[in-house]
């Protein structure tokens, strides 16, 4: 017993500790009477969360102050945020109602805390919980950007101590965070908080290869260096010379973009040489600022050549996120390209600390970027109707996405994603330019509305009254604005349509001696397997269902009662686990008790014996496989994450599972003999199919073979590579299909 209060007088003086360190933290925006206010959300806080524990067994607010110590020293918020990040889970997780919060720190204190606090309550799952929340957090950003500050700060120090959590919630808390998160704070400039959430997410998504790389990077860690003090050296010394105050270093990169250009360039991490980015960051004025940026930039490229494709220049014409540096890529002392980074101490900051940083400096930056983003956000939220599927998807896309400059025919810029089309500038200009677009005019050439922009192209919009939105539009606009109007319209005509087909379908029931009531209507629209009432009567206006499929119904009516349409509800995701037939003959076991039951494996992705797998319930195919580094398995988790289960292989052999290997090598006689010879007979392993093309002596094939197991492929694979002339073999994903969560 006397040790528990020993225990608890520890904790009590370690929770003391951490709020004095935050405070500290603070001191830098702390007014006058903020001191108070921080100090009675805190002690609200500590109150609310006395009796919880997090998953490692500390107490609860060790949370909430590691939060409000995010905010304040990595973005660099003020007391506002640090009380509401203090309070952040106090209304969902305690008896705290907002009304209280409003009642003790204002209005808006409780507005920012809803934003944070997640939805409840009766919910149509066939939507997505986690996009519905994610919405109406943005919902509130619209009005104050504070709100995904606060929860990228709590999700940061979430990622930062998963350990204690089980598997499937590391695998869905990651897969949210790299689809969603980490795209928002790099639009909101945040690149320090970015790059640790992908390498975070990495960690437990991707543990190998994050291992694998981590271990690379630290075994040559006193090599780079020595390279880093020999490249800086001479620059410093020129940079004295010409009066510059600046500071040279050099900063390696994160383990997620190293991987990231591993997979895209299909290269080993040996060939992978900008491990690291140089740095200079000067201490300029700001009406030198531009000069002295350049100035640095000769004197880099006087001491190593640069190459000329790799110029970067985002201080003339800055990022929508705010953020101004030059880029360049230049050749080494030792032959390799070497990236370098120029800017001043205030772009840094805004690199460093992204939204917070840009407010600071807005009267003196004549860049606005970030308020056209959020003004775009505060339209995109505008549409009623649109799903929160759909709304995220379009959301995450312009995300992303690196910006080009377009001009309109007086010399107005606009800025516009990568592969952006007439169409697109066409509703950036205004939804009704939009809506009755017939063509473009680019560089005074007639194009067509999906041609794809270029960087610095002037373009012309050409209209007609006649043109009205059509469904293949949505096929090449890329922005989400675009998106967004297009459905609305197709709806609204959609919506036009329906209202006829209603009063048609009327009429028909009527001759047919049918009941003209909703029960009914259900019912056919379940019979023609269409998702709503809507659709049966936009069918029925345009003449796909007519009176003989009407008659059918009612035989069919007759002669069976009709079962209500199945909607996989989050309790009903347990006793379909519980209900599935046991095949003896599996080797997979799913689910928390790791029972066996049927499954489908997912053909995204052709999981074998041995990969990290989760299981996905889906509506109308039962359980289906994946494997935790699929194409679609963080849109999944990060959508759908109440429908993921546990899956674990047990070591069942003597099954055969088809998976595909791409071969690359330099073209030799008696090659494709020498590979058929290792597979078929080395290995005795089956293939269904092999592909070849030789072009100027490389050569690349693709296989598709089956395997026991992950060990059995490993082993197939080390023994290909052996195998004279071949440069590479790499393990593909046969099936690019996009994976539904249906």
């Amino acid at each position: 017993m006397k040790e528990l209060v020993i225990d608890l007088e520890a904790e009590k003086n370690e929770i003391l500790k951490r709020y004095r360190a935050l405070l500290r933290a603070c001191k830098p925006t702390m007014q006058k009477g903020d001191k108070r206010l921080i100090r009675l959300a805190f002690d609200m806080a500590l109150e609310s969360h006395k009796d919880m524990r997090r998953k490692s067994g500390e107490p609860y607010i060790y949370h909430p102050i590691a939060v409000a110590q995010i905010a304040a020293e990595e973005i660099g918020l003020g007391t506002t945020s640090i009380v509401c990040a203090l309070l952040h889970d106090v209304v969902e997780d305690t008896d705290v109602s907002l009304d209280d919060i409003e009642r003790e720190f204002g209005k808006k204190v409780a507005k920012i805390i809803d934003g944070l606090t997640k939805i409840s309550g009766v919910f149509d799952t066939n939507s997505s919980l986690q996009a519905e929340n994610f919405r109406k957090m943005l919902l509130t950003l619209a009005d104050d950007v504070r709100v995904i500050l606060i929860k990228l700060a709590d999700r940061l120090h979430n990622m930062r101590t998963m350990e204690f959590m089980p598997r499937d919630k590391q695998l869905k808390l990651s897969s949210e965070t790299v689809y969603l998160y980490a795209p928002l704070a790099h639009r909101l400039g945040l690149y320090a908080i970015k790059s640790e959430l992908e390498d975070l997410s990495m960690k437990y998504m991707e543990s190998e290869t994050y291992q694998f790389i981590k271990n690379k990077l630290n075994e040559k860690k006193a090599e780079r260096e020595r390279f880093i003090r020999d490249f800086i050296e001479p620059i410093k010394k020129t940079l004295q010379v010409q009066g510059l105050d600046a500071e040279v270093f050099g900063r390696p990169k994160s383990i997620h973009s190293i991987w990231n250009k591993m997979k895209n360039k299909s290269i080993p991490f040996e060939e992978v040489y900008d491990l690291f980015a140089i740095r200079i960051v000067l201490d300029s004025q700001p009406e030198n600022e531009k000069s002295e940026c350049w100035k640095a930039y000769s004197i880099v490229t006087d001491e190593y050549r640069p190459n000329p494709d790799r110029l970067r220049d985002w201080i003339s014409s800055p990022k929508v996120n705010g953020y101004e540096s030059l880029h360049t890529t230049v050749m080494g002392p030792r032959g390799q390209w070497v990236e370098v980074q120029i800017r001043t101490k205030r772009m840094n900051e805004i690199a460093e600390k992204g939204f917070a940083a840009h407010w600071k400096y807005k009267e003196s930056s004549s860049d606005n970027g970030l308020d056209q983003w959020i003004h775009k956000v505060r339209e995109m939220l505008r549409n009623p109707d649109s799903n929160a599927l759909d709304f995220l998807d379009d959301f995450k896309m312009n995300l992303f996405s690196d910006e080009i400059f377009i001009f309109t025919p007086k010399g107005a810029l606009l800025q516009l994603p990568l592969n952006a089309t007439a169409l697109d500038f066409a509703f950036e200009i205004h939804s009704d330019v939009g809506a009755s677009c017939i063509g473009a005019k680019v560089n005074h050439k007639l194009v067509p509305l999906s041609y794809k922009l270029q960087n610095g192209d002037q373009v012309e919009i050409i209209t007609s009254s006649k043109q009205t939105p059509k469904e293949d539009w949505l096929n090449f606009v890329v922005t989400a604005k675009a998106k967004a109007k297009i459905k609305s319209a197709l709806k609204e005509e959609k919506r036009k349509i329906a209202e006829d087909g209603k009063e048609i379908l009327e009429r028909k029931l009527k001759s047919l001696k049918i009941t003209y009531n909703s029960e009914n209507i259900h019912k056919l629209s379940y019979y023609f397997k269409l998702g709503s009432t809507q659709d049966l009567f936009y069918n029925v206006a345009k003449g796909l269902i007519d009176m003989k499929d009407l008659k059918e119904y009612q035989i069919s009516e007759k002669s069976v009662e009709n079962k209500p349409q199945d909607k996989i509800e989050n309790d009903q995701v347990q006793s379909l686990l519980r209900n599935i037939k046991t095949k003896d003959s599996d080797i997979l076991l799913i689910g928390e008790d790791m029972q066996k039951i049927d499954y489908k494996l997912a053909n995204c992705c052709n999981p074998i014996p041995g990969d990290d797998v989760f299981g996905f319930i889906t509506i109308n195919d039962g359980i289906k496989i994946h494997r935790t580094n699929c194409p679609n398995a963080t849109k999944l988790m990060s959508n759908y994450g109440y429908r993921v289960v546990k899956a674990r292989w047990t070591n069942q052999h003597e099954l055969a599972f088809l998976t595909g290997l791409r071969i690359t090598g330099i073209d030799d006689v008696g090659l494709i003999n020498k590979l058929t010879t290792v597979i078929s007979h080395d290995f005795k392993v089956n293939m269904r199919s092999i592909t070849v093309d030789s072009d100027n002596g490389i050569f690349e094939g693709t296989i598709m073979v089956y395997v026991n197991d992950r060990e059995h492929l490993d082993n197939l694979i080390k023994r290909l590579k052996t195998v004279k002339g071949i440069t590479s073999v790499t393990r593909f994903d046969s099936a690019p299909a996009v994976e539904k969560a249906s």
